[in-house]
């Protein structure tokens, strides 16, 4: 991954972050890394843990931001969710769920952004 890429990921993130947050939700951390996967956001929504993961795509070629949640991918984050609660006890006995928040947008600013809460489940 070069540079301009991970900036890209970066910025759609921030922007990711901020769209949650206006709607009300808490951003608890952003980007957290394990040995078994990353997690873009974890946030609470009123007392519900939301996983959201962000997909960041300038075109809708290929499927888009949203069709490129493999099941390969729920599983990195259904495994980097588990690491996480192992770690962060406080946060066990909430209500949870995967979030996906696809930021489809040109380089000039303009996005759209489409959130489907509750996208997938841990089997």
């Amino acid at each position: 991954m070069n540079a301009t890429h991970l900036q890209r990921g970066a910025a759609g993130e921030a922007l990711a972050a901020e769209y949650l947050r206006i709607r009300g939700l808490k951003v608890l951390a952003r980007n957290l890394r394990c040995k078994a996967g990353e997690l873009d956001l974890v946030c609470l929504d009123s007392d519900v843990l939301a996983i959201v993961e962000v997909r960041l795509r300038e075109g809708t070629e290929f499927g888009g931001a949203l069709s490129s949640i493999t099941r390969a991918k729920r599983r990195k984050i259904i495994r980097a969710t588990q690491y996480f609660l192992q770690r962060q006890l406080e946060w066990r006995g909430h209500p949870m769920r995967f979030d996906v928040l696809a930021v489809q947008g040109q380089p000039n600013g303009v996005h759209e952004i489409v959130w489907i809460r509750d996208a997938f489940r841990a089997q």
